[in-house]
C-alpha cells in the first residue's frame, strides 16, 4: 500500500513490486470555503531544512508581494536574516489562526517534495489556490490551472515566475 502513486512508484523502483494507492485520509470539513482572498500568500510549516521554507522566503524577499510564514523551527533564525521586509512570521499558531489565513490567502505555497502533503490539500478546501513544486504528492493534488500553479524546479527563480504567472491568471 502506498499514499500517492508518487511512493508506489519508489516501491516498484527499490522493491519491484506494485502497489495499491490509498491517499491518507483529510478531514476537510473543518476547512470551509472562504471567498474573501487578501492581498498577501502564505506558507505554514515545520521550519526544517527539507520543507524548503528558507527557499520560498527568498524568492518573496526578491519580489514586492506579502508573504506570511507560519510555524517554527531550527531554521527559522537563520531564514529571518535574509528575509525581507515583505515578509512576516507568526511562529506557532493554534489551528483556529491558520485556518483564517489559508482561507484568506491569495495562494498557499508549497516547495518540499512530500511523500503526499497535506497542508496543501486543506488549503485547497478553503478555496485557497496552491503554488507548489511538481514532484511529489502534490504532482497529483495540486492540477496546474484549476486549484493552483506548478513550479518545475527548487529555484527562487521558478518560485518567483509560477507567483508571477498566478498573478496573471487569478
Amino acid at each position: 500500500i502506498a499514499n500517492s502513486n508518487y511512493i508506489a512508484r519508489r516501491i516498484k523502483k527499490v522493491y519491484g513490486k506494485e502497489s495499491v494507492v490509498i491517499y491518507p485520509p483529510v478531514d476537510v470539513q473543518k476547512f470551509n470555503l472562504y471567498e474573501e482572498k487578501e492581498d498577501f500568500y502564505l506558507t505554514a510549516s515545520r521550519v526544517v531544512p527539507y520543507k524548503k521554507i528558507d527557499l520560498i522566503v527568498e524568492a518573496f524577499s526578491k519580489t514586492d508581494k506579502k508573504l506570511v510564514v507560519i510555524g517554527t523551527g531550527p531554521d527559522m533564525q537563520k531564514i529571518k536574516k535574509f528575509a525581507g521586509n515583505n515578509v512576516e512570521f507568526l511562529g506557532f499558531a493554534s489551528d483556529d489562526v491558520l485556518l483564517e489565513y489559508m482561507q484568506k490567502a491569495k495562494a498557499f505555497m508549497y516547495a518540499a517534495v512530500e511523500d503526499f502533503g497535506i497542508v496543501p490539500i486543506e488549503s485547497m478546501a478553503c478555496g485557497t489556490p496552491v503554488i507548489a513544486l511538481n514532484k511529489g504528492g502534490t504532482a497529483e493534488t495540486v492540477i496546474n490551472g484549476l486549484n493552483g500553479i506548478h513550479f518545475e524546479s527548487q529555484t527562487k527563480e521558478s518560485i518567483i515566475k509560477a507567483v508571477e504567472c498566478f498573478e496573471k491568471y487569478k
